[in-house]
């Protein structure tokens, strides 16, 4: 497709073939004389008069009489595949290998082509998401604090309303279910209303169990909090977090903001305390391509929430159980004292994030200030023994008096033993938890 003079190829020289088109259409110059001119072929100069630009390189479809018959061999192997771990999967050579067993007289390297244009063509394709007012996105993340002077990993609550980007952040020493639904009740109370349709993952606090892609069995935890507030749910498919990115995304800006330098706390309420603060600052920020700011647009996500119920959500975890001979109540691998007079008795121990509480026919029996597994410091005296990390078949626990020899002065004291968190307590000696006092065991 040269031409004469040592000229650029016509298919790849714009203004020669402008020039050419202008002389034979306009000026009315002959074919014949252009070919003399350029040297180009009669047929080449047809195709320039036919088009008003180059139509650039087509390779056609070739016949592929080897690999042909065996190309949809090839995708069934790698559609059965797609169910199977990355790391079990058929590479190209192990495709020859079974195709050639099955009569296939080509070679490796048509395989290999055949495989990397099925994978090519074949891959997921995503389109952005439209957030609509009105929605939000719940996640968890973890990060390091330092609290009372010990370096220690926290679990924080996130939930996001994607349209207005409004967010809120509240930590907790663990994920669960009292976690789960007391990091709603709070978000609620912070957005002032309830959203329509809320994104989760597929933790085990909200499923237990996956049945196909959309599906999901929830647990009586996730019920109960959406039978109060009445939104609508929607879950993640399998290692899609792609489908609630926003949360993704405020977890580490969260992380990398909020967390930086390790914050100094004593407690948890004075730490969340601090989140909610900078959450509330935040709500001031304008993003990119946001037509306002987040507390401007949090009006419009206001406008499409759920009302609030007229009474709040017990967020807690509720189990029925009996108070035994030791008037201890057992409850999530702890033991929790109870006063003398309710041995025996049924009871129902609620558990909250922070405390654990005991009623009795709608009435507090005990409340215990707990935070997740850890053993309460001495200088706040909360009746419980945690036994989480002991065998009970081989437990070292003090030798107890029986109920009958305890003087009358200490009977309004529940019996509540703890050797560890009591210092001073010796092996032989029971302690009383109202008092901080030892008393001499009687067998």
């Amino acid at each position: 497709m040269g031409s004469r003079g040592g000229n650029e190829g016509v298919f790849r020289n714009m203004e020669q073939w402008c020039r050419i088109r202008q002389r034979v259409l306009r000026e009315g110059v002959s074919i014949r004389q252009i070919q003399r001119e350029t040297g180009l072929h009669f047929k080449t100069i047809k195709k320039i008069l036919a088009q008003s630009s180059p139509p650039g390189f087509q390779c056609p479809d070739r016949p592929q009489p080897k690999i042909g018959p065996y190309l949809e061999r090839i995708g069934e192997i790698l559609e059965t595949d797609e169910d199977l771990p990355k790391k079990q999967r058929h590479t190209a050579k192990r495709i020859f290998e079974r195709i050639r067993e099955e009569g296939y007289p080509g070679s490796y390297s048509q395989v290999k082509k055949a495989v990397r244009e099925r994978k090519r063509i074949c891959q997921e394709v995503f389109v952005p998401l439209i957030h609509r007012p009105g929605e939000a996105q719940v996640e968890f993340g973890e990060a390091l604090v330092k609290m009372d002077g010990v370096l220690c990993k926290v679990l924080f609550f996130a939930m996001v309303l994607p349209y207005s980007d409004a967010m809120f952040i509240v930590a907790y020493p663990r994920e669960c279910t009292e976690t789960f639904q007391d990091g709603h009740v709070r978000a609620i109370a912070f957005f002032e209303g309830v959203p329509r349709r809320i994104s989760y993952d597929n933790a085990s606090t909200s499923v237990s169990q996956i049945v196909g892609s959309r599906t999901r069995k929830l647990t009586d935890g996730f019920l109960q909090l959406q039978s109060h507030y009445l939104f609508e749910e929607h879950f993640c498919r399998v290692r899609r977090a792609n489908e609630k990115g926003v949360v993704e995304g405020v977890v580490k800006y969260a992380r990398q903001n909020y967390f930086v330098p390790v914050p100094e706390v004593k407690d948890f309420e004075e730490l969340n305390a601090h989140l909610a603060q900078r959450c509330t600052e935040d709500l001031d920020r304008r993003l990119r391509g946001k037509s306002g700011t987040k507390q401007q647009m949090l009006v419009e996500d206001r406008a499409a929430f759920l009302a609030l119920p007229p009474a709040p959500f017990d967020a807690c975890r509720k189990a029925s159980t009996a108070a035994d001979k030791l008037s201890l109540v057992r409850f999530d691998c702890n033991d929790y004292s109870v006063p003398v007079r309710f041995a025996h008795h049924p009871v129902v121990v609620k558990g909250y994030a922070d405390v654990v509480r005991i009623c009795r026919k709608n009435g507090v029996v005990a409340s215990i200030c707990v935070y997740g597994t850890r053993r309460t410091s001495p200088s706040r005296p909360c009746i419980t023994l945690n036994c989480s990390n002991a065998n009970p078949a081989r437990s070292t626990t003090p030798n107890r008096s029986r109920i009958g020899s305890f003087p009358n002065a200490f009977r309004c004291c529940a019996p509540a033993w703890n050797a560890r968190a009591m210092p001073g307590a010796r092996a032989n000696s029971s302690v009383c938890c109202g008092c901080w006092r030892s008393i001499p065991s009687r067998r």
